[in-house]
């Protein structure tokens, strides 16, 4: 995502989440969590890899141009998938750049600044949200009234999916909102989150809630209303295999070049390099130089992947130590030193 965006050209995004969403389907996918609206202003912040930098205008048009790459017409068709921008709200301004922390901003800053790219997501029709882990000005977002129903459904007209992030219900009690999970799964259902992901806090104490009457019938028949109309416009209702292929259309090689778009991945990452002066012609450099690649990731297959690779095959990846060893023919002193 970053390579995308110093390409300052939202169709290089567009077609990484065309072609990217293409895959996905194939194996079954029917919503993807994604894309990330965040800004990254903060170099320590550990997922900075996953946004698309700092600036707003920027993020903001990526990220519209992303959802309908990924939703097409519609996302009930075949060859679509649903869209679900995160992490809402401001994850990337937590403090020290660590994860599930703080964030203490000023309501200027975070309208200006943060805010717009999640909109221009949700004005494009992004059918999902998820929910950040991060608290805003003192409250976490999973159990803020004012994030997911003042601004997100009622300021913004959202009416899609709210998902909470990974384990962020439970991650309450940490927050120190919640004592307990009975009170972190209160808490999110009433502030407007619709699913959860990976805690088991809903299924467990939502019945308890009910006849005790913390929570009414209508909280939870919110949630189930999102959750099933996301099913209905994934095309689920019609057919729920939509997405899923015939065992005897599975390709031989699941990583095949052919089968993994390598062309347009290699056309995208043409297109998102970035230039350098041409300092005392440097450049075109001389075969007969001693080359040196300083740094741990000049051969580090794994690490060329990036983040989230999932089922990615080191083996796949070209590190630049063997690309310029490929390309300069004959320079056998290119040399990778570690820092």
């Amino acid at each position: 995502p970053i390579a995308e965006a110093a390409s300052f050209d939202p169709s290089v995004a567009e077609t990484a989440a065309r072609w990217s969403g293409i895959e996905a389907k194939a194996g079954g996918v029917n919503l993807t969590f994604t894309p990330v609206a965040d800004l990254a202003r903060d170099p320590r912040w550990g997922r900075t890899s996953e946004g698309f930098g700092e600036d707003t205008y920027l993020v903001s048009r990526i990220a519209e141009v992303m959802v309908r790459a990924f939703q097409g017409a519609s996302p009930a068709n075949a060859d679509s998938i649903m869209a679900s921008v995160k992490h809402f709200a401001l994850y990337g301004a937590v403090e020290g750049g660590r994860d599930y922390n703080v964030v203490d901003m000023s309501p200027v800053k975070m309208y200006q600044d943060y805010l717009p790219p999640y909109h221009a997501a949700i004005k494009a029709g992004s059918g999902g949200v998820m929910v950040a882990l991060n608290s805003i000005n003192g409250v976490p977002a999973t159990a803020n009234t004012w994030l997911m129903n003042d601004l997100l459904r009622k300021d913004w007209g959202f009416k899609g999916l709210t998902v909470s992030d990974h384990g962020a219900i439970v991650e309450l009690i940490k927050h120190g909102v919640a004592k307990d999970g009975r009170e972190a799964a209160k808490l999110a259902i009433k502030a407007g989150i619709d699913m959860s992901m990976n805690d088991s806090l809903y299924g467990k104490e939502l019945p308890g809630l009910l006849k005790s009457g913390e929570i009414q019938q209508s909280d939870i028949d919110n949630a189930v209303r999102e959750v099933l109309g996301a099913k209905y416009d994934m095309g689920l209702f019609k057919d729920p295999y939509l997405r899923i292929g015939k065992a005897e259309d599975d390709p031989a090689d699941t990583y095949a070049d052919s089968r993994l778009h390598r062309a347009e991945a290699r056309d995208i990452a043409r297109r998102s390099l970035v230039l350098l002066k041409n300092h005392n012609d440097t450049l075109p450099l001389k075969k007969s130089a001693t080359i040196a690649l300083v740094g741990p990731l000049a051969k580090a297959p794994i690490d060329m992947m990036g983040s989230w690779a999932a089922a990615g095959r080191p083996a796949q990846s070209v590190t630049l130590l063997d690309g310029m060893n490929a390309v300069i023919v004959g320079a056998s002193n290119i040399v990778g030193r570690p820092m």
